[in-house]
C-alpha cells in the first residue's frame, strides 16, 4: 500500500476482484467513478473534496491496476460489481459521483439499488443517446485529439501541461491502451448508452445533482437535460465557457456546486437520524 500525505493508494479484493482504490479524508463516504479513459489519480478536486468526505475513487475492474474479471462485459455488469462494492465496503448509504462513463455506471447503480445511495452527482454523463447531434467517437482517435475534444479551452485548466499535456511514459501508454480495450468493451455496442436507462431511471427519488459543461463537445448538453427529465428530484447545473471536464476546467464553480448539494444532503440526513422529542 501506498501512502501520501492526503490518501492512500492500495490493492483490495472485492467480490473476487482486486482493485485498485484511492482513499482519503474524513467524513461520509463519497464514491467516486471516473470515466472511460481510467482513474486520473488523486487530483486537486479529490483533495477539495476530501476535506469534506471521506473520498473512495477505485479503478474499476480491468482498468489501471485493477483486475479484469471474465463475467463483467457491460456497465450494467459493472453496476452489479460496485454493488458488492458498497455491501462489502459497507459504505451504503453513500454518495455517489461519476464522471461521462462514470456518470452512466452511477445512473445504472441508482436504478438497481437507489436504497443505497444518500446522493447522485452525475458530470457529464455518458449512458442516455442524444435526440440532436451524437456523442462524440473517442475509442478510434488519439490522445490529442480527445483532449481538444475534452477541454472548451485548455489555457484555463490549471497546471494542463503537467497534468495533461505532458508526454507519457511506455508503462503509462501501455495502461492508456489497456484501459481503452476495456472501455470498448464495457461501450461499443450500443455507443455509450442504454436505450432502457432513462425508463429504469422513472422511478429513481434520489436526489440529483447533474452538472454539466455547456460547451461538451463529447456528450452534448441535451443529454443533460434528458437526465433531468428523467430524474424527478434532479437539478441540472450548466456551467458555461466549459467542456466535458468541469472538474478540472472549472473547478471553482464545480466545487462549489458539488459541495453546496452534497453539504445539504449530508443535513438532511442528519434531520431524519435526530430522535424526535418526547
Amino acid at each position: 500500500m501506498a501512502v501520501t500525505r492526503d490518501h492512500t493508494d492500495e490493492l483490495i479484493e472485492v467480490a473476487g476482484t482486486k482493485i485498485q482504490l484511492l482513499k482519503g479524508g474524513r467524513g461520509a463516504p463519497l464514491l467516486v467513478l471516473h470515466g472511460a479513459a481510467g482513474n486520473p489519480g488523486w487530483l486537486p478536486y479529490h483533495e477539495a473534496l476530501s476535506q469534506h468526505f471521506t473520498v473512495y475513487a477505485p479503478s474499476h475492474p480491468g482498468y489501471d491496476q485493477s483486475s479484469r474479471p471474465d463475467w463483467i462485459s457491460s456497465i450494467n455488469d459493472m453496476a452489479h460489481f460496485y454493488r458488492q462494492f458498497m455491501e462489502e465496503l459497507s459504505l451504503a448509504p453513500v454518495h455517489a459521483m461519476g464522471f461521462s462513463m462514470g456518470g452512466w455506471l452511477a445512473a445504472e447503480i441508482a436504478a438497481m439499488c437507489s436504497h443505497g445511495l444518500k446522493s447522485l452527482v452525475l458530470v457529464d454523463a455518458a449512458g442516455i443517446k442524444p435526440p440532436v447531434g451524437e456523442i462524440a467517437e473517442i475509442f478510434m482517435i488519439s490522445r490529442e485529439q480527445a483532449q481538444k475534444l475534452r477541454f472548451y479551452d485548455p489555457g484555463q485548466v490549471p497546471d494542463y501541461e503537467t497534468l495533461f499535456n505532458r508526454k507519457l511514459t511506455p508503462e503509462e501508454e501501455e495502461g492508456q491502451w489497456r484501459n481503452r480495450e476495456m472501455a470498448s468493451r464495457l461501450c461499443w455496442k450500443p455507443y455509450l448508452h442504454n436505450p432502457k436507462l432513462p425508463a429504469y431511471l422513472c422511478g429513481v427519488k434520489t436526489p440529483t445533482l447533474i452538472v454539466w459543461g455547456r460547451q461538451d463537445a463529447i456528450i452534448p448538453l441535451n443529454c443533460g437535460e434528458l437526465y433531468h427529465r428523467a430524474l424527478s428530484n434532479s437539478t441540472l447545473h450548466v456551467i458555461d465557457g466549459c467542456g466535458h471536464s468541469p472538474a478540472v476546467e472549472k473547478p471553482q464553480e464545480f466545487l462549489r456546486a458539488v459541495l453546496e448539494f452534497l453539504s445539504k444532503r449530508e443535513q438532511d440526513a442528519k434531520k431524519r437520524r435526530r430522535p424526535r422529542a418526547t
